[in-house]
């Protein structure tokens, strides 16, 4: 077993990468692109799960690619499989790289869960709390003794307190550091709190709205987001479809690596433990790895 856990090595290393984009590369290619990521010191990899590789059988391909740096699901959908298959797989996960995988849970959304999956959606905090009764309860008889830490998908308070009474911590996804302050203050000191930052690197302002308008497309149409910002005091005119301008200069730092460090500092000193930076690029299927390599030397130290 490692000496390290997850959840300390991201303490110690504040910074990471949220990236769709390595489900648009082969699988040695994903592999190649996570090794070239721990090259460069960051310090954690996370991913979603909507309609590309299913998660957990993903992030063992990347964990055997690499050989320090910690592996998110960012999120495992609970209706994708369940809680018993999790329980198993997540298991079998960490004792193949102990210390090196967390374990992010989320409710998704109604309208592709109903169209695409064909399952009914639950009210968010009952179906999660269910599917941690139905984790904690799990028959397993396998040789794998450890569950990697669990974190959950939580924006508004209810959801925050679940994944303080119940798990390791919090992943956030599409806030503002105000935002992360509140979730802190729900959370209390000792949870995990890991948050998604996006950014466009050294594009001019058109270029950068662009981005940060089509990053924010989809996402304007789900309620579970529009909810939270309107919590974070946006207003129905900045959820248009793809955001107003004021949504996405608060959501997406668009600038130089000056930029992006001011904005993760900001997250730190607002109690995040580590803040996963999805850098946008020409499109959504890019792997920006040129981006990644820019920004390394300023953030990875940090």
């Amino acid at each position: 077993m490692s000496e390290v856990s997850a959840v300390e090595a991201l303490r110690a290393h504040r910074t990471g990468l949220w990236t769709p984009a390595l489900d648009s590369l082969p699988g040695p290619g994903a592999q190649d692109a996570a090794r070239q990521i721990e090259e460069l010191g960051y310090g954690s990899l996370w991913f979603g799960e909507a309609y590309g590789r299913e998660s957990f059988s993903a992030a063992q391909a990347l964990l055997a690619a690499t050989g320090r740096m910690v592996v998110g699901t960012g999120i495992a959908n609970i209706y994708a499989r369940g809680a018993m298959a999790a329980n198993g797989a997540v298991r079998l996960i960490e004792a193949l790289s102990p210390g090196r995988f967390v374990v992010g849970l989320g409710v998704s959304h109604q309208r592709p869960l109903e169209r695409d999956r064909k399952v009914a959606y639950r009210p968010p905090l009952e179906a999660m709390t269910e599917y941690l009764d139905d984790l904690d309860s799990a028959t397993y008889y396998g040789a794998d003794s450890v569950r990697p830490p669990i974190v959950l998908a939580a924006l508004g308070p209810k959801m925050l307190g679940l994944a303080r009474d119940r798990t390791a911590g919090a992943h956030p996804y599409l806030v503002t550091p105000g935002h992360t302050a509140s979730a802190r203050e729900t959370l209390g000191p000792d949870p995990l709190l890991v948050v998604e930052q996006a950014v466009v690197v050294r594009q001019d302002r058109e270029e950068s709205l662009r981005r940060a308008h089509d990053h924010l497309n989809i996402y304007t149409g789900l309620p579970n987001y529009r909810n939270s910002w309107l919590r974070q005091g946006f207003t129905e005119e900045d959820l248009v479809r793809g955001g107003s301008d004021r949504l996405a200069d608060a959501l997406v730092v668009q600038g130089d690596e000056d930029a992006v460090v001011e904005r993760v500092r900001q997250h730190l000193d607002a109690g995040a433990d580590h803040v996963l930076l999805q850098v946008l690029g020409v499109d959504l299927g890019q792997v920006p790895m040129d981006e990644w390599r820019t920004l390394a030397p300023a953030v990875t130290g940090i």
